[in-house]
């Protein structure tokens, strides 16, 4: 497709500095913070999958709200429960029996192509195996053309299952798995295809329902999709989505600061006992809290960065079927709330006992370029939070300022060597940093006071 360019650069670069206190954002499978090694320290890191789905949830729930640029613009949602939401749409707007329902449902999204959980385990049996990102509505729309089908796809349903049962009973008794019931590229060793080409075979499903479930899992006008794109290899004919939007790890600017947090929960009613002098009362254990353990907390000045590519954010909305002038608008009000996002959006891991979705950035860059700027390189030397002495034995002093004087001194010296760097801005939500810009020298951009302007 030709490039449809929007007015400006094809980048817009943001870079965002943010201290956390005794905050786990994320954790690895052992529950204790991830961390990487740079410069030779090691330091605390915050995955880029946990900011994008925090992004991406930030800006969905305030589009479903009415709230922001995005309001009433369509939204995808990633799940491995297509065929129960199609039978609960089925169930509750059509009158079907749920257990039809959701039987026809799965039936018809197995035989387009996705590989289901096994039917004798009922936790998985209606859960795809993969997760799906898909426009919100996806489940509304296949009902519909169920219903509008009902007939002859309660017909195929009741074939396919006995066909599917029949298969599972030979290949049991066979030892043999049943042939592939998707696109035809399953995994089977090609030893086994003759073996499994004696099986019975499972009724196609007609053509004009696998186009209607197609037609209502393609990404269309789902503008988080094409703002973060989506991968789905088990159909080949259903079309993937390379994201507009590049998202780097954040990491701590100084050495991993880490806590092993003790905590006691009490009991409340062996407390109200002892309050109540009824410690008589038969009762296993009034020593003691009620349950103890440790949590491991963080705390540190986090940089991370990402990247808009306007182009490719045009080019995914105009393969969704926008006209020119449609994808542009959209393009422009999907900036807007990315960048909102951007600055807003927090993982939601212990946000009761942290309270860490309330944190504001100490200072956010943006600008635009015609290809994609990383400042990691800014923090490869950690910062040394020790005071700055007239000495060379001093440090830096505190990490939060120190890093916004690195970052802002390394956009200058690179954007005085990129003529296509432009229209840099800043943004920050600290009195103290606002004070030190003052200070500075050429900053590379100009101070915003709200996060609206950081788009050009």
């Amino acid at each position: 497709m030709t490039s449809n360019s929007p007015a400006g650069s094809q980048f817009l670069s943001l870079h965002l500095l943010e201290t956390l206190v005794a905050v786990l954002p994320v954790r690895d499978e052992n529950g204790s913070p991830k961390s990487i090694v740079y410069g030779g320290a090691e330091r605390h890191m915050i995955t880029s999958q946990a900011r994008r789905r925090a992004e991406r949830v930030h800006a969905r729930d305030r589009a479903n709200a009415g709230v922001g640029s995005l309001a009433g613009r369509s939204t995808g949602t990633r799940t491995r429960e297509w065929a129960l939401l199609t039978g609960r749409e089925l169930e509750e707007t059509h009158g079907w029996d749920r257990e039809e329902a959701i039987r026809t449902a799965r039936a018809v999204i197995e035989a387009t192509g996705l590989k289901f959980g096994e039917l004798s385990k009922k936790t998985v049996a209606n859960l795809t195996k993969v997760l799906l990102f898909a426009p919100s509505d996806a489940g509304k729309r296949i009902a519909a053309h169920i219903q509008e089908e009902a007939e002859e796809l309660r017909s195929w349903t009741e074939e396919y299952l006995a066909a599917q049962a029949a298969a599972a009973k030979k290949s049991k008794k066979g030892g043999r798995k049943p042939a592939d019931t998707g696109t035809g590229e399953g995994d089977e060793p090609v030893e086994d295809a003759a073996a499994d080409s004696k099986l019975p075979p499972l009724p196609p499903l007609p053509s004009g329902t696998r186009a209607a479930v197609l037609t209502a899992l393609a990404p269309r006008d789902a503008i988080d999709i094409a703002l973060y794109g989506r991968f789905l290899a088990e159909i080949a004919d259903s079309p993937n989505v390379d994201g507009a939007v590049q998202s780097s790890h954040a990491f701590t600017v100084h050495e991993a600061e880490q806590v092993d947090d003790f905590y006691a929960a009490a009991d409340d009613a062996k407390l109200d006992r002892k309050k109540n002098a009824l410690d008589f009362l038969d009762a296993a254990d009034d020593a003691g809290a009620g349950m103890t353990g440790y949590q491991s907390l963080i705390t540190g000045t986090f940089y991370r960065h990402a990247v808009l590519d306007r182009v490719r954010l045009r080019n995914n909305l105009r393969a969704a079927g926008m006209s020119i002038e449609e994808a542009e608008e959209a393009s422009v009000a999907a900036e807007e709330e990315f960048v909102n996002a951007f600055v807003d959006a927090f993982p939601e891991a212990k946000r009761n006992s942290t309270a860490s979705t309330g944190s504001l950035p100490a200072l956010v860059l943006a600008f635009e370029g015609e290809r994609p700027y990383n400042y990691a390189a800014a923090f490869q030397t950690p910062i040394d939070e020790r005071p700055p002495t007239k000495d060379e034995n001093g440090g830096d002093g505190p990490a939060g300022p120190a890093a916004v004087r690195r970052l802002l001194e390394h956009h200058a010296f690179v954007s005085a060597r990129r003529p296509d760097i432009v229209s840099g801005r800043v943004l920050t939500y600290d009195p103290q940093i606002a004070k030190l810009l003052t200070t500075l020298g050429d900053l590379g951009a100009t101070p915003v006071t709200t996060a609206k302007e950081l788009t050009a």
